[in-house]
């Protein structure tokens, strides 16, 4: 691939812009339309809480099932956004960019006093630009937040989805291609089953909305959790049983300690007696869950995390380390977030944070770190 070609590769085309404009509309039609739980978030400083309207999976469905419907009257093909990889890239990284401008301006301008919408400008414009100035800044009664994650986590499966019709009509599809496919389907679906939980995460209840929250949120996700995807499509990949057996089993461990750890934590914040493993939970200082996943390590849902990013690597085998791009990034952004959630917890609970890091040494990986 040469120079000149990728840079035309990375030019925007309408047809890129149409693309985008359609996924959003319909995320934003269908999410204010469709029934879905109502669930309240946590309590904010100034006692106010945001409701979310869990019915991400609804939507889902219902797209890849349009999809489906306007692929079989040749309205529109699978393979468009395989097709567009480089194109769909550098527009959604533009409108990312120009989406942050807006709500970095609305930011700046906003006068209100409340939790949500209060403006933390601390001077510095590289800093309020990359992590925010607002908690839960909103568009027409839409929490962008919120919307955005969504956004990302249908945009990784509707890639993959499309790099999955591209193989079948080149003919290349693969045991290593059905493996990556499967994993990535049920992580995602799993997600959407679970997404009430996303309103008890770090993200949504502590990070304001920000550039690397949404460049994260709408080019990162979608476009680099892929990578295994786009790299199975052009090489070819053979496992023995043994190796496809044990993926299965690195993924299934993944799975249960993220979600695990995951909602247990969610239960806990609703239920702070509700029983964790069949009994009664140990809790420091009347705040922090120091049971099951959270009395192994103190970011147990982490170590799941990167159980699972590896699982979605390792059917593209060991030839080459650009599939491994994710779970080695993962890995570094992890450990850094860890430092990041350990010095913020140790300034809001003080000595309970130290009596829970007495009681559960472990940050990540248990015996390791």
């Amino acid at each position: 691939m040469d120079l000149g070609f990728l840079l035309h590769a990375l030019i925007p085309s309408w047809n890129s812009v149409a693309v985008l404009v359609l996924f959003f509309a319909y995320l934003a039609g269908a999410g204010s339309i469709l029934p879905g739980k109502l669930v309240p978030g946590v309590t904010l400083q100034d006692g106010s809480r945001i409701h979310y309207r869990c019915n991400g999976l609804l939507a889902l469905l219902l797209f890849v099932g349009l999809l489906g419907v306007g692929s079989k009257m040749n309205f529109v093909s699978p393979t468009v956004i395989s097709d567009r990889g480089l194109v769909l890239l550098s527009a959604t990284f533009i409108f990312s960019f120009l989406v942050m401008l807006v709500i970095y301006a609305a930011g700046v301008r906003s006068r209100s006093k409340g939790s949500s919408l209060k403006p933390h400008i601390t001077g510095n414009l590289i800093h309020d630009w990359w992590y925010g100035i607002q908690l839960n800044p909103q568009f027409m009664g839409i929490d962008l937040k919120f919307f955005f994650v969504r956004a990302g986590m249908m945009g990784w499966l509707l890639i993959n989805l499309s790099i999955l019709a591209k193989s079948v009509q080149d003919g290349s599809l693969s045991q290593s291609m059905i493996l990556y496919q499967l994993f990535c389907v049920l992580y995602i679906l799993d997600y959407f089953v679970h997404e009430e939980y996303m309103t008890s995460t770090w993200d949504i209840i502590a990070e304001r909305l920000g550039f690397m929250l949404v460049f994260g949120d709408l080019v990162w996700i979608p476009f680099t959790f892929s990578i295994q995807g786009w790299w199975l499509l052009n090489n070819k990949v053979e496992l023995t049983t043994a190796a496809a057996v044990a993926n299965c089993f690195v993924f299934l461990i993944g799975y249960l300690v993220f979600r695990g750890a995951n909602k247990q934590k969610h239960i806990f914040k609703k239920n702070p007696k509700a029983l964790v493993w069949g009994k009664p939970p140990t809790v420091i200082g009347g705040k922090l869950l120091a049971s099951g996943y959270w009395g192994i390590a103190r970011h147990s849902n982490y170590l799941g995390d990167l159980l699972l990013a590896l699982s979605f690597s390792l059917p593209c085998g060991i030839s080459s380390p650009i599939p491994y791009f994710y779970p080695i990034y993962l890995f570094i952004l992890l450990v850094w977030r860890e430092r990041r959630d350990e010095a913020r917890c140790a300034e809001k609970y003080k000595d309970i944070w130290a009596e829970y890091c007495r009681l559960v040494p472990w940050r990540i990986f248990p015996y390791l770190y």
